[in-house]
C-alpha cells in the first residue's frame, strides 16, 4: 500500500530527552486517538523541517533545543500528515506550557510511561531511538 499525505503542511516533531526521560505534551483536544505527543507543529513555507522542530519547541514549551539527528519521516497513519522526526538536545530554558490554546500540560516521562500515555507507540525509528536514549 502506498502512503499518501494530505495537502496540509508537513509536521516537524522534536524528540527531546534529558536525564533518561522524554518530553511529551498533552493536547487540549484529541487528534483522533492521539492525546499525548511530542512537541511538534507545522513546517512553514521555506522553512527546513529541523528549523521547524526547533521553533515549535520554543513556541510550545519554551525550550530552546538543537536538532542533532533526523530520525526519519513518514505519513502519519492517523492524521495523514507528512511527519519529520528529530532527536534534539535541550539547550536552554525550563519547559512550560506556552501554547495554552493547544497544550494542556507537559511531562518528562520514563520509557514505561511512554507506553502508557501513547498506547500505539511512536514511529518505529523514534521507538528505536528512545529504547537507547531512555536507559
Amino acid at each position: 500500500m502506498t502512503e499518501t499525505a494530505t495537502s496540509e503542511p508537513a509536521i516537524a516533531a522534536a524528540v527531546i530527552v534529558r536525564d533518561g526521560r522524554v518530553l511529551l505534551i498533552r493536547r487540549r483536544l484529541r487528534e483522533g486517538a492521539l492525546l499525548w505527543a511530542l512537541p511538534s507543529g507545522g513546517v512553514e513555507a521555506g522553512e527546513a523541517p529541523a528549523d521547524a522542530a526547533r521553533r515549535e519547541s520554543l513556541e510550545e514549551v519554551g525550550l530552546s533545543v538543537t536538532p542533532v539527528e533526523s530520525l526519519g519521516e513518514r505519513v502519519h497513519p492517523i492524521t495523514g500528515r507528512r511527519m519529520h522526526y528529530f532527536a534534539c538536545t535541550p539547550d536552554d530554558g525550563t519547559p512550560e506550557v506556552r501554547d495554552t490554546d493547544e497544550i494542556a500540560e507537559l511531562a518528562w516521562v520514563s520509557r514505561s510511561q511512554v507506553s502508557e500515555l501513547v498506547p500505539g507507540g511512536f514511529f518505529d525509528k523514534v521507538e528505536q531511538y528512545l529504547a537507547q536514549a531512555l536507559t
